[in-house]
């Protein structure tokens, strides 16, 4: 299977709204730019879920690009991704080593064992899709059930910044300022700035807050104490893995929820590209697993592909893996440097609310996308109740409980589309 080799496109392309599809690339100023725009997106996810298991948020962005380099390399740079720290394995971990909640996890050893159990069982997994084929994955996520596991990505998630990133009225009006910014740039602007629509909207909102509350003293003045303090270089906190058979049993299930979430997402990325990626599913999932090997074994979370980037890609119209290079090198670079994680985490909350509603939305838009695309028949019976049920497990963040192992939203919303699809077309078979 050959190797990408980019095809550069004029910045004609970027006046006319033309497509930049994966083997294209911009100007490498320009692919810069959008590959810190793609930075931006996933820096609060991949700097949250470490948080929240007590890693280093740090060393997890410096995986993170080590990571999507890894990916980029086993899927030949055909498939447009950014692997970022992975929520699936915040609750499996925190079960696993006792994590109270505050400072650094003292138990991390013994996650790291599972974690890295689980990505070899995903690599094995990819290494089997790999060998059989892809035929199977469209019998079982035809376009009804990809649409609809994809929508959900975004709606699952919605409730992230509605429900926890605004903790006030004022909060919630700048959330809407900010995705009003967003939609401004978007079209408003033409070429590279209505592409750098994420970036610029954050900007724009950012500077709002900063006159509000610092200057007109509405709501909580941004804090530039962190900024100022942190250093420009530092060397993350690395640990080593212990494998314990009770934490890799406990850990190692996440592996479904992995291979759900990569799925729904190429084929969000195969809609909106018009590119057959289906051939490199079982090289996707393989990367994906390698690069949770290798992070577990620095002392840094499970990695997955990520729903932000996705969003992204989908608002500036822009797939080419070159501008995921760009954001794994620039990514590996601020891994070394505190004084940038401390300016990203002093950007307000509402304003990343902002933007994660934009995001999320765009994620939601494409799964119906899917259905517009592949002419879903909704005056099928099957098909309607495939995507409602669906829409609801996930949105509604559906879960069940196996044991110490709980499948969330995402995970029952994608196996249940899949069972019941299944099931429903049996019936019709049999009649």
């Amino acid at each position: 299977m050959s190797f990408v080799q980019w095809t550069e496109k004029t910045t004609a392309v970027l006046r006319n709204g033309g497509v930049i599809g994966p083997e294209e690339r911009l100007s490498w100023p320009q692919t810069g730019l959008m590959g810190m725009q793609h930075v931006v997106a996933m820096f609060g996810s991949t700097v949250l879920a470490p948080i929240l298991m007590g890693f280093d948020p740090n060393l997890a962005i410096l995986m993170s690009g080590i990571g999507t380099l890894i990916f980029f390399v086993l899927t030949a740079g055909r498939v447009p991704s950014y692997l970022g720290s992975s929520f699936a394995f915040i609750g499996v971990v925190i079960a696993a080593t006792g994590y109270s909640g505050k400072g650094p996890n003292t138990g991390i050893a013994v996650a790291l064992g599972g974690i890295i159990a689980c990505g070899l069982a995903y690599a094995l997994i990819g290494a089997v899709v790999q060998a059989i084929g892809t035929r199977w994955i469209e019998t079982l996520m035809p376009p009804v059930v990809t649409g609809a596991v994809v929508a959900v990505i975004g709606l699952n998630l919605a409730s992230i910044p509605v429900k926890n990133m605004a903790h006030g009225n004022f909060d919630s009006w700048m959330q809407a300022v900010t995705f009003l910014c967003v939609a401004l740039v978007a079209v408003m602007t033409r070429g590279m700035l209505q592409r750098l629509l994420i970036l610029l909207g954050l900007l724009v909102a950012t500077a709002v807050y900063v006159l509000l509350t610092n200057g007109f003293g509405l709501g909580t003045p941004m804090d530039f104490s962190g900024i100022a303090r942190a250093a420009w270089l530092g060397t993350p906190t690395f640990a080593h893995p212990v494998f314990h058979s009770d934490a890799m049993l406990l850990i190692v299930p996440v592996v479904f929820i992995l291979v759900a979430e990569n799925l729904g997402h190429i084929k969000a990325v195969t809609a909106m590209t018009g590119r057959k990626l289906d051939a490199y599913m079982g090289r996707a999932f393989i990367g994906d697993g390698l690069a949770t090997m290798v992070s577990g074994a620095a002392g840094g979370p499970g990695v997955t592909t990520y729903a932000e980037n996705i969003g992204v890609m989908a608002a500036t119209r822009i797939y080419s893996t070159a501008v995921f290079v760009a954001a794994a090198c620039i990514a590996i670079v601020l891994g070394f440097s505190p004084k940038f994680g401390a300016v990203i985490q002093a950007i307000p909350l509402p304003v990343m609310g902002g933007v994660s509603i934009v995001v999320f939305g765009l994620i939601a838009v494409s799964g119906a996308n899917i259905w517009v695309r592949n002419h879903v028949d909704f005056g099928d019976t099957g098909n309607l109740m495939v995507a409602a049920i669906t829409l609801v497990l996930g949105t509604g963040d559906f879960t069940l409980a196996f044991g110490n192992f709980r499948l969330g939203g995402i995970g029952t919303a994608t196996f249940g589309a899949i069972l019941l699809h299944q099931m429903l077309r049996l019936r019709r078979a049999a009649e």
